[in-house]
């Protein structure tokens, strides 16, 4: 069972980070959905945070995670918030399980496929070497060395945590992303259809979706609008957080 942080009450909104994420990233947003009426369940993905680690690390697998989360905790219909990668999941769920999910909002990612392009990211997680039991101050200074942006980084090390009282390490499961990391560009199959409302939010910096997106992500999602996020790149619900905020509970309560 996926690992979730869960608040409030009313209609279940589920909460998917995107890859190398977790819930606590959402720990913000997920509080003034609660306080809107919402029951939040913002979610662990499998092989991040506090979820199980696996080698099976595929979309297919992180969809048969959802329903099983919504059919144990007898959530009936949710809505759906999920971002990059988590948007991705939440696509593939909404399209195979109509009668679940209620409104769909995702966050920064279209149905089509994206080459690999995580891999001075990897490069850095990989050169890190927890055996030498480095500090915090350390691994910060190795990510430095291939990941400039001091975003990305601190994003990074959110991650990091104790694994023993002497030993840092990271929740994620480095190895099944070093294994599986082309699985995370997997595209929506063409016959994938969900007709019910949703909203596609693109950061004004990103480029994650452009316009060559739109045909795609209208023959998927045919009842769907497109926002675009102002003063936000690809992590546009940190770095612009009140329009994302405002558009999102705008399209959920309407």
């Amino acid at each position: 069972m996926l690992y979730s942080k869960t608040e409030g009450s009313g209609k279940p909104l589920l909460i998917l980070h995107g890859f190398l994420g977790m819930s606590d990233n959402w720990k913000t947003l997920s509080g003034q959905y609660a306080a809107e009426g919402f029951q939040v369940h913002a979610l662990d993905m499998r092989n991040h945070g506090r979820s199980l680690h696996s080698a099976d690390f595929t979309y297919k697998a992180m969809t048969s995670d959802i329903v099983e989360y919504v059919r144990f905790n007898n959530l009936g219909t949710v809505d759906i918030i999920g971002h990059s990668m988590g948007g991705k999941i939440a696509m593939f769920f909404a399209t195979q399980n109509r009668e679940s999910t209620g409104k769909l909002i995702v966050a920064d990612i279209a149905p089509r496929y994206y080459a690999p392009h995580h891999q001075d990211i990897m490069k850095a997680l990989n050169s890190v070497d927890f055996s030498k039991k480095p500090s915090r101050q350390q691994v910060e200074a190795i990510l430095s060395e291939y990941i400039h942006d001091f975003g990305t980084r601190q994003f990074l090390m959110k991650s990091l945590y104790w694994a023993t009282p002497d030993q840092l390490d990271f929740r994620f499961n480095l190895g099944a992303f070093n294994q599986s990391i082309d699985n995370i560009g997997e595209a929506l199959p063409a016959d994938a259809v969900f007709a019910k409302p949703t909203l596609f939010l693109k950061g004004e910096k990103s480029h994650y979706i452009c316009e060559d997106d739109y045909p795609a992500i209208k023959h998927h999602f045919p009842n769907s609008e497109i926002v675009t996020i102002k003063n936000a790149g690809h992590w546009l619900h940190a770095e612009n957080p009140k329009d994302f905020f405002e558009e999102t509970l705008t399209f959920l309560k309407s």
